[in-house]
């Protein structure tokens, strides 16, 4: 009886949303984040030609929800730059990813089993951030519950709607890849995640925000760990909304966004060649 006392999921859902995110949970998150950033074709690049950008940019990445939802909330987008301890820590990461003699850290922390660790507690802070930009909105504005969704959703999605501007600073220019218009997993997550937050803060959602934030969180790190672990940029939810887009918006019935992803690069690998094959020939006739 008092394993089962102990094991009580009400007593474990309190312990675990009592529980502090700094350094550890946070570490994983900028880690992972960083780790993002590095993927991102010419990032590499703007780290040895202007380290500043790199550096400014690897902030958004980290802070980029803070700083979109105090501007939102009506606060200083530099309030949350004056916890230094976060600010040098991500700083830290940052340097070591991108500076680090041989890539040592980059490989460490890029190697799939320890991947999917630092992914699995990067979703632990998202959902906590998720709740946290919730229950701020509810008590700036008690009845808005349109403003507590979307602080809510910002404050888990801010830094991918964030990276149209984050490209400026890498010298890019892709509006085609704005969130909005093109949703990732974790971005859909975090507005379904703010809208059950908003309920249960309303008092519509009968079960506490210890026990959601758990169940939650489970379901974010179990998520992104499967998806990581085969590499895949779909999204589970992609069955329902597509059935749901039919009936409500006539949308038509597709598969998966995997499935889309071989033909969408598959024509500007052809147009690679056929320009390639241009300049062999325009060389052949100069020669000639």
């Amino acid at each position: 009886m008092d394993v089962l006392a102990v094991l009580n999921l009400g007593d474990l859902a309190q312990v675990f949303s009592k529980m502090g995110m700094f350094p550890v949970f946070d570490l994983a998150y900028y880690i992972v984040s960083i780790l993002y950033l590095k993927y991102e074709p010419g990032s590499v690049e703007v780290s040895r030609r202007s380290p500043v950008a790199s550096w400014l940019c690897a902030m958004l990445y980290c802070f980029g929800s803070y700083i979109l939802a105090d501007i939102m909330l009506g606060s200083s987008p530099l309030d949350y730059f004056q916890h230094n301890s976060h600010i040098l820590l991500a700083s830290a990461v940052w340097y070591l990813i991108f500076y680090c003699p041989l890539n040592l850290f980059y490989k460490c922390v890029a190697f799939l089993p320890v991947k999917l660790v630092l992914v699995a507690l990067k979703e632990v802070v998202r959902t906590r951030k998720i709740a946290a930009g919730v229950h701020h909105a509810h008590h700036a504005y008690h009845h808005g519950f349109f403003i507590m969704v979307i602080v809510g959703y910002v404050k888990g999605s801010g830094v991918a709607l964030m990276s149209n501007f984050e490209q400026l600073l890498r010298g890019v220019w892709r509006p085609e890849t704005n969130e909005i218009l093109s949703m990732s997993f974790p971005t859909k997550a975090s507005l379904y995640g703010a809208i059950l937050f908003t309920l249960q803060e309303a008092h519509w959602l009968p079960v506490s925000k210890s026990i959601l934030i758990l169940v939650f969180t489970l379901f974010m790190a179990t998520s992104k760990v499967f998806m990581t672990a085969r590499h895949s940029h779909g999204s589970p939810f992609a069955l329902i909304e597509s059935w749901i887009c039919h009936l409500l918006f006539g949308s038509p019935l597709g598969g998966s966004e995997d499935d889309h992803h071989p033909a969408a690069s598959s024509s500007p690998l052809k147009t690679k060649e056929e320009l390639s094959d241009g300049a062999r020939k325009r060389k052949a006739k100069k020669a000639e």
